[in-house]
């Protein structure tokens, strides 16, 4: 399969993360979604409901981020992409990278995060 929607950058805020800071303010994470599915019918016949509505699934991705309280971006990423795949029974896989961009470590460094990619089995 080549068909890929890109979702780049969408930006939010949740509580995640192991530090007592952590855990009572919300800071600011950026998500960047790869999800693989068909959509040559779509194009065809220029029909969104033959794809997947990609602003469903930046909601979806947002109210999952914003609802949770996770440790580890690890777990927020591995929801996110299950979510994803629950949502759409046409999607094949989806990436989902998930990224602290002010990330309370004493390093100067752009961002921390975590990138995993979930298939339908």
């Amino acid at each position: 399969m080549s068909d890929l929607i890109e979702l780049r950058e969408l930006r939010c805020s949740a509580i995640v993360g192991v530090l007592a800071e952590e855990r009572v303010r919300a800071q600011p994470l950026v998500f960047d979604l790869d999800i693989e599915r068909p959509f040559e019918e779509a194009a065809m016949n220029d029909d969104i409901s033959a794809t997947t509505n990609y602003a469903d699934v930046l909601s979806l991705t947002a109210t999952v981020a914003a609802e949770g309280r996770f440790l580890l971006l690890e777990t927020l990423a591995q929801r996110v992409a299950h979510e994803i795949l629950s949502y759409d029974k046409e999607i094949v896989s989806v990436t989902v990278a998930v990224r602290k961009v002010r990330p309370p470590v004493t390093q100067d460094v752009a961002s921390v995060g975590v990138r995993c990619t979930v298939s339908r089995t």
